[in-house]
């Protein structure tokens, strides 16, 4: 594998409006993000990527953009992101934005230009049918719920394809003067100095086309967009074009958010010359979602984990280099999702960062997960933000299930546990603002802030950063950016352990997943214990002893 600048990085993800706000409107912005840029440099972080700053009338929270080359008032100005930029760099970061090219707004001039004329220029920027007798093109079910098709605002007959929102109508990307203007947008914003982009469900751009049916799945007569997908091919020549005219000529960090990707394409996506420097890992994400709705997934178990973990590194292999997460803003927070419920503590969410942090590839940390914060309970469906969750209840409701039991299902894993705001203390509204936050606090931020755990050695965050110095360090970073992962023990119960081995060194990380303690053969003789989640050490000799939610790493002697 090639040596890339970005191997030995540690890369955060912000969700701008929840991160910190500086003006007291409720609303995280910019300015408040360069505030804290100390704050993420003492941490250890060199790659940040931001959710979605543009103009957008939110209707997905900033991923329906109606102005793809100007910041949304809410966020700041222009001038907040170029200073953003130049304040970064300095502190020798990179900046990435999202990149929303799947579909943008309603709101958009290029939308609203379509429906004046669907049959000129910009009409064929998207996807806009006639339909006759009511018989739409298709029966997708969009991923927030209903059809795809909504009717074009000033024709009666006509109809637009959204594959999310209606407010998010999907680009046509079989255009090429469509990908003409995505290609100018992504160059003016690597021109004007930013670093790259995290690419928003970017395999959706290409369809199956012509439209057709597929089996229903639910009572509503409609399927998941999953089936056409399985059924689209050729996103690779839109995605290799749009690498070679942007990416590419600007050496730019580009990391996808690529589902349902086929194994014989992972080489074109992320090997040597590949379309992006990384992608996402999901299989532990997606593990036990049911197309049926929420209340049909299967709750994933430590051992369900591991195995998704570890599937993925061996698919990966040397081909590239994968992007490993926990959560992000798509996800409940990883503490309530991987950890068995009742369960969280700071150390089993020490040991959650551990296992993760240390697999081969580039290690995100998602805002707030650095402290180790937790999903928040939901009383009322009125509480709830998020489009997709609201959803979600309706679809549990339709299937017999109780409010009480739906709104579980929303407090489990809805969209709105990691976009709560950032508990930088324990204050009425955790330091996040001083007017009233736009979103609700976790209440659990008496406990679970940046200011108790800074004091406090033992704490998660105080972990996460010996995590980020062991992952960094001249002595074991090369090890661990580069070294072979060998799977250990991987058949014994609510175990996770690894090897990661280069011609230098064999290190071991160990976890005992379970509130029990457990004994556990060691493959080979400990030359010294590099980081343990627990203040006690445990026994050591052909046997390691390890506490209930203890986590270790450990150099092997070469012998």
């Amino acid at each position: 594998m090639k040596r890339e600048w970005w191997h030995n990085k540690v890369a955060y993800q912000i969700y701008p409006k929840s991160f910190y706000d500086s003006n007291g409107d409720g609303i995280g912005d910019l300015k408040g993000i360069i505030s804290k840029l100390d704050y993420l440099k003492d941490l250890g972080v060199d790659i940040v990527w931001l959710s979605p700053i543009y103009v957008s009338p939110l209707a997905d929270q900033g991923y329906d953009i109606s102005d793809y080359r100007d910041i949304d008032p809410r966020f700041g100005t222009m001038d907040d992101m170029d200073e953003l930029l130049k304040e970064a760099h300095k502190r020798g970061m990179y900046i990435l934005m999202d990149l929303v090219v799947n579909h943008c707004s309603d709101e958009h001039e290029w939308f609203r230009k379509a429906c004046e004329d669907p049959e000129g220029r910009y009409g064929k920027f998207f996807y806009i049918e006639t339909v006759k007798d009511g018989k739409l093109p298709c029966n997708w079910r969009s991923y927030f719920g209903g059809p795809v098709w909504e009717r074009l605002p000033g024709h009666e007959d006509k109809y637009y394809l959204h594959v999310f929102h209606k407010k998010q109508p999907d680009l046509n990307w079989e255009n090429p003067d469509l990908r003409e203007e995505v290609y100018r947008m992504i160059n003016w914003w690597l021109d004007r100095g930013l670093d790259g982009f995290r690419l928003d469900a970017i395999i959706n751009i290409k369809k199956a086309l012509p439209f057709r049916d597929y089996p229903a799945d639910r009572d509503d007569g409609l399927t998941t967009v999953h089936n056409m997908l399985k059924e689209a091919k050729g996103v690779g020549v839109f995605l290799r074009e749009m690498s070679d005219r942007t990416f590419k000529p600007h050496r730019a960090f580009t990391v996808g958010e690529v589902f349902n990707e086929r194994p014989e394409e992972i080489p074109d996506f992320i090997g040597e010359g590949g379309y992006f420097s990384s992608m996402f890992d999901f299989a532990e994400t997606v593990f036990g979602q049911s197309e049926a709705g929420w209340q049909d997934n299967i709750d994933i178990t430590p051992d369900d984990y591991r195995n998704c973990v570890f599937e993925t590194q061996k698919k990966i292999a040397d081909i590239g280099f994968i992007s490993n997460i926990i959560e992000n803003h798509d996800e409940p927070r990883g503490v309530s999702r991987y950890i068995p419920e009742g369960d969280q503590s700071p150390e089993s969410k020490k040991l959650l960062a551990t296992v993760y942090f240390l697999l081969r590839g580039l290690p995100w940390i998602y805002q707030g997960q650095e402290l180790g914060m937790e999903n928040i309970p939901v009383a009322s469906v009125d509480e709830v933000d998020d489009i997709s969750s609201i959803d979600a209840y309706q679809v549990a409701l339709d299937a017999g299930w109780s409010e009480k039991d739906a709104l579980k299902l929303i407090g489990k894993y809805g969209r709105d546990n990691a976009r709560t705001p950032f508990q930088w203390d324990a204050s009425e509204n955790a330091g996040f603002t001083a007017g009233k936050p736009w979103l609700r606090i976790n209440p659990n931020c008496r406990e679970i802030n940046l200011e108790t755990e800074k004091a406090d050695p033992d704490s998660v965050f105080h972990h996460y950063k010996k995590l980020i110095a062991l992952r960094k360090s001249g002595e074991y970073g090369d090890t661990l950016v580069y070294g072979e992962l060998i799977p250990y023990l991987q058949e014994r119960h609510n175990v996770m352990a690894y090897l990661r081995k280069s011609k230098e060194q064999t290190l071991l990380v160990l976890a005992n997943f379970q509130r029990e303690p457990q004994t556990l053969p060691l493959p080979g003789k400990v030359k010294k214990l590099l980081l343990n989640n627990l203040p006690d050490d445990p026994q050591i000799t052909e046997e390691i002893r390890l506490a209930g939610y203890q986590a270790v790493v450990l150099e092997l002697s070469r012998e």
